[in-house]
């Protein structure tokens, strides 16, 4: 297969001169490996260094297949950060026999997407060798931007692998996405980020080069703290054994105390993806939920301030609108719905009070659990029962067949009621009969 893209390479000089050789060249060996971060030193080479989301790589799983056998089509990997994403993209590149063009969702424009697909499409042509383009953070990417790939995409000129840490549903146009196979990744367990720190530790080619020793607990510390995230797990690591101290025979142990420093000192660096994200956020809605609008409004300055994503605090306050206000005062979703849209027209920083208006509304509207508790009740029955069918009474009926069949026999309207409600038909099935779900509270 390197052959095979050697050639390839050679041949696309002709086509595009020294540059397109340069780029199409595998890069330059690292003759200083230890002085990149531990998390890039060891991040997974092939699919079996690869740790987690084994619902997807697993034996057998669809990308897995996809990977091995070498037929890929256009995919979004979505999932948390530090959840292999790129990682993936990677495998990909150097396991089939594809051109591999990697772009940031943060620093690529049209014109550099422009230039890419044209030379992808002679490529195509010339060389009949396909193109994978990776683009991290597609979500950064506005629909002018996504658009240029659509042609491309449709065409067979590219195969593109998105990743994102947002919902594609919301960040990547239709057109796209319905071209694309999604893949979620889910963040990493505990034990998951356990076993790469003691990899790291183990391996003196790429991991700690010098002794470390640290027993599980310590370990399970930083993966407890790092929240699914490789990188933050990794980077802790690498900070904590900074600051271990050598004894006579060389070697530094991580103990408590260390741990403990390193956690200080990694906060100030992982404040929007590490535990502090999670605590600033838990804070906030805590404090919406308790009717203290004071503390709401000082956690979201904080969370502004900190540089955190404005649509992921919106998101939040949707949720939390329904979750614990709900029927008691149905305009808490119309707020928290506005101010998210504010905050997509208009922006930071005048999206502020847009943020600021909906957290007060909610702080001081009054509390109801109840769309989650009926919710979740229903779950459990849609979930732990059998699919039972619908009742006949409740179906349309729109063929002769389907009449025949007492398909809307015995359905009453409820507006031929007076109370516009038909007391005596059953909408459960037979085997729920009964069953009470919503529970209306006082304040409803």
């Amino acid at each position: 297969m390197a052959r095979r893209n050697r050639i390839a390479d050679e041949q696309a000089g002709n086509l595009f001169g020294d540059t397109a050789i340069a780029e199409a060249e595998p890069q330059a060996i690292d003759e200083q490996p230890l002085l990149r971060p531990l998390a890039e030193r060891m991040r997974p080479r092939t699919l079996h260094e690869f740790v987690g989301q084994q619902r997807i790589v697993g034996a057998n799983r669809a990308l897995r297949r996809m990977i091995e056998e070498d037929r890929l089509q256009s995919i979004i990997l979505w999932g948390p950060p530090g959840s292999g994403k790129t990682t993936l993209a990677r495998i990909i590149a150097d396991t089939t026999a594809a051109r591999f063009i990697p772009f940031s969702g943060v620093t690529s424009g049209i014109k550099e997407v422009k230039e890419v697909m044209s030379e992808a499409e002679i490529y195509r042509k010339k060389l009949h060798r396909r193109t994978v383009v990776f683009v991290d953070e597609i979500h950064r990417f506005n629909k002018a931007q996504q658009d240029a790939f659509l042609p491309y995409v449709e065409s067979g000129t590219i195969i593109l692998i998105g990743a994102t840490t947002e919902n594609p549903s919301f960040e990547v146009i239709s057109a796209l996405l319905s071209r694309s196979k999604v893949f979620v990744l889910e963040a990493l367990t505990t034990d998951d980020l356990l076993h790469i720190l003691k990899r790291a530790l183990a391996d003196r080619e790429r991991g700690i080069a010098i002794e470390a020793v640290a027993d599980d607990d310590v370990l399970r510390t930083i993966a407890t703290y790092a929240s699914g995230d490789a990188r933050v797990a990794l980077n802790t690591l690498e900070l904590a054994v900074s600051i271990a101290q050598e004894d006579e025979t060389g070697r530094r142990s991580i103990n408590e105390e260390v741990i403990r420093e390193a956690l200080q000192r990694a906060a100030l660096r992982y404040d929007k993806s590490g535990e502090e994200h999670f605590n600033l956020i838990s804070a906030f809605i805590k404090s919406i939920r308790n009717s203290d609008p004071d503390a709401a409004i000082y956690w979201l300055a904080r969370m502004i301030e900190g540089g955190e994503d404005p649509m992921f605090i919106a998101r939040r306050i949707v949720i939390h609108a329904s979750e614990d206000i709900g029927l008691a005062d149905p305009n808490a979703l119309v707020q928290a719905v506005a101010a998210m849209q504010a905050v997509r027209f208009v922006g930071l920083p005048e999206a502020r009070l847009a943020l600021s208006q909906a957290t007060l509304y909610l702080a001081t509207a009054p509390k109801s659990n109840a769309v989650l508790t009926a919710y979740q009740a229903a779950q459990q029955d849609a979930l732990q029962t059998e699919q039972h069918p619908v009742p006949l009474h409740l179906r349309n009926a729109p063929t002769a067949l389907m009449k025949q069949l007492n398909y809307g026999k015995d359905y009453q309207y409820a507006h031929d009621f007076a109370e516009k409600r038909a007391a005596g038909m059953e909408c459960l099935p037979e085997a729920l009969r009964g069953r009470k779900y919503f529970k209306k509270a006082d304040n409803e």
